[in-house]
């Protein structure tokens, strides 16, 4: 009962704080007053991670180590993981000061059964080798002859940054490690079940090496995600992140990021308490051969969209017989637009419209005064540089454009989704200072006398 509590108690959200339980005996505690922080395990236990919106929620300074290891076992070697009476799995999350859930009821029948491990990344990755080698050694005792390879389980949402551009970074981990590193095909996702399938061959001592890179780069992009998305929501105010299914559910064993919002930051980027935002109007380049599943059975798929968004969305025509891209015009607020767009991204990943070694990255335009270019430029190209490396966005405003009947020209955005907003976000920003400024000369102008300094 003690143990059961204590996991029900760790990870638990109270007031502004995440609760950490350690067991002491009543003799002890006689003796000594209770630490402040008493080393229980990291993790978040089984009531899972903070929930949306709690106070909690915002106060995590690691998520590195929220990102837990899932491996995939054959299932007859569960047995032995377990150990009689639980004693093996108990000595492994002892050991590593880790929690450790086998999922031996998922897919009942199915030869393999998934490991969820709650740890730092050390401890993860000394669980993982402890499993490797109990698995190895209960081959060896049954006379199991075939090689047992190294099975990681990751959300699909990192799977492109994993891989890398042209395949590099995984190839780097193979040569760095001496493995044999191959990954399942997206067409085995399902809605229902978003994680690839990372195989590693080689000896246990190299396979640990890999699981260690893999899952460094794995962590990498969620804190990533976390970071463009606790950005966001600073710039957009008030908006639910987790309601657009971008990101990975918790039954893939990844919290959800935690999102704070409303901040000063956000409260002066936005407009004043009562005001509409802006109607923004967004031009996305998608794949010509997707106009279909974007539009939908009788274009059912749009519309529910649009209403989703509260956008209007319109596929413009083709430019020619042959074009390979259609541009999606999205009009609405801020909001609207991540919506919108981001379930734009969704679908293509979804549908495979993008292969399996590739990342989701599309082309935005959005059309700007011409007069605010050279400030989306900046000295010397200095803010599009500074807006490119904090966004991770292609960002191009090309200099010979001629503006169009509006005085406009178009900035060029290029990127996955996160990267992308961002960048939009930001070049909104700069445009709302640009009017401001523009609104206060006007004032100035307007002839009315101005206090004079003393």
């Amino acid at each position: 009962q003690i143990n059961r509590a204590i996991e029900k108690l760790n990870g638990f959200q109270l007031e502004n704080y995440s609760l950490k339980v350690a067991y002491i005996p009543d003799e002890m505690a006689a003796q000594q007053p209770p630490q402040q922080h008493p080393q229980g395990r990291r993790g978040f236990g089984q009531r899972g991670p903070p929930r949306q919106g709690s106070p909690g929620a915002t106060t995590r300074q690691k998520p590195q180590s929220d990102v837990p290891l899932r491996m995939l076992v054959p299932t007859q070697f569960v047995g032995a993981i377990i150990g009689k009476e639980g004693a093996t799995i108990r000595n492994i999350t002892k050991q590593t000061q880790s929690k450790i859930d086998i999922h031996r009821k998922e897919n009942a029948g199915a030869a393999e059964k998934p490991i969820t491990i709650h740890s730092t990344p050390e401890g993860c990755s000394t669980a993982c080798k402890i499993i490797m080698e109990i698995m190895q050694k209960e081959a060896q005792d049954t006379k199991f002859t075939e090689e047992i390879p190294l099975k990681i389980l990751a959300h699909n949402n990192f799977v492109g940054r994993l891989i890398g551009k042209e395949g590099r970074n995984l190839k780097k981990i193979e040569q760095d490690t001496d493995t044999k590193i191959t990954i399942s095909p997206l067409q085995d996702l399902t809605l229902y079940n978003p994680e690839r399938t990372i195989t590693v061959k080689g000896s246990i001592e190299t396979c640990a090496k890999a699981e260690e890179e893999i899952m460094k780069k794995i962590r990498e992009s969620y804190e990533n995600d976390i970071a463009a998305m606790n950005l966001q929501a600073h710039l957009i105010p008030g908006l639910n992140l987790n309601a657009l299914g971008l990101f990975p559910p918790s039954s893939s064993g990844i919290p959800p990021p935690a999102v704070s919002v409303a901040s000063a930051a956000a409260a002066a980027s936005y407009p004043p308490f009562g005001q509409q935002p802006e109607s923004e109007t967004v031009h996305l380049f998608i794949p010509a051969l997707a106009v279909g599943a974007i539009i939908g059975k009788q274009g059912q798929h749009i519309k529910q969209l649009s209403r989703f968004a509260g956008a209007s969305i319109k596929i413009a025509p083709a430019e020619g017989p042959d074009a390979k891209l259609r541009m999606v015009i999205i009009t609405g607020p801020p909001e609207a637009q991540f919506k919108a767009q981001g379930r734009i991204y969704g679908k293509l990943k979804e549908e495979n419209f993008f292969g399996p070694k590739e990342e989701v990255k599309l082309e935005a335009h959005i059309k700007v005064p011409s007069y605010a270019a050279g400030r989306v430029i900046g000295k010397g190209g200095k803010t599009v540089n500074e807006l490119q490396n904090l966004t991770s966005a292609e960002v191009v405003v090309p200099r010979d454009q001629t503006p169009d009947e509006n005085d406009q020209v178009v900035v060029k955005i290029t990127g996955h989704f996160y990267a992308c907003q961002l960048a939009q976000r930001k070049i909104q920003e700069i445009l709302a200072q640009v009017r401001r400024q523009q609104q206060q000369q006007k004032t100035l102008q307007s002839g009315q006398p101005q206090p004079r300094r003393k």
